[in-house]
């Protein structure tokens, strides 16, 4: 990757795209947009059911602008190809994913950037899952779970903030450790590019389509 490379991250609030962000500034990339996919009505973001309220502090806790696109899930390919058409307009070269090793969602990041001539990077590629999660709190990074797949974790997880403990818990579970195919979504309130912590309210515990959800707003 070039230096000084402009940069979109493809944004759900949570863990991996965090550190992802992480990894695309240190390697001297401009970060010019997030990019964050929400229901139908516009009020919370589709894969972690983040309200639009709380994307938008914390977005602007990272100082970076949020660009959101409203979609159903027929519609999400093409609402997500017309949102980067629109930044390669604007001269941004890369984009930026948080996917770890499913190698679907790999071919689906490269075929929509294909389509606007935006070169996808995944630093986070491979990596092992220990290691990530080692290093997400090495970096000061506080992430904290606000939805769990019913058949795969207990709610009890929903509100635990990552640390070594509740990592040790979640490796005696026997999931995908990351939560790669969905056992467990995260919101990210402090870490190294933040300028200042955010602090969550938390509220009452819902279940929709075989999901546990924590429902919060960010203070």
């Amino acid at each position: 990757m070039k230096e000084n490379f402009s940069f979109f991250c493809s944004w759900s609030g949570g863990k991996d795209s965090s550190l992802s962000l992480y990894h695309a500034i240190k390697m001297g990339g401009r970060p010019r947009y997030l990019l964050n996919m929400l229901r139908e009505d516009g009020k919370r973001s589709r894969s972690h059911g983040i309200s639009f309220d709380s994307l938008q502090k914390q977005t602007k806790a990272l100082g970076i602008p949020l660009v959101t696109r409203s979609t159903s899930w027929d519609d999400y390919e093409a609402n997500f190809i017309s949102a980067l058409q629109e930044f390669q307009k604007e001269g941004i070269e890369v984009g930026i994913f948080g996917d770890i090793d499913i190698d679907e969602h790999r071919e689906w990041v490269e075929r929509v950037c294909s389509y606007a001539n935006i070169k996808p990077f995944l630093p986070l590629w491979k990596r092992s899952r220990k290691e990530l999660l080692g290093e997400l709190l090495d970096l000061g990074f506080k992430a904290t779970i606000i939805v769990i797949k019913e058949d795969k974790l207990d709610k009890n997880f929903l509100g635990k903030t990552l640390n070594k403990e509740v990592i040790a818990e979640l490796e005696t579970t026997g999931i995908d450790l990351s939560g790669e195919i969905g056992e467990y979504h995260t919101i990210v309130t402090d870490g190294p590019t933040f300028s200042y912590p955010i602090n969550l309210e938390k509220k009452e515990k819902k279940f929709k389509d075989g999901y546990w959800f924590l429902d919060i707003s960010v203070l």
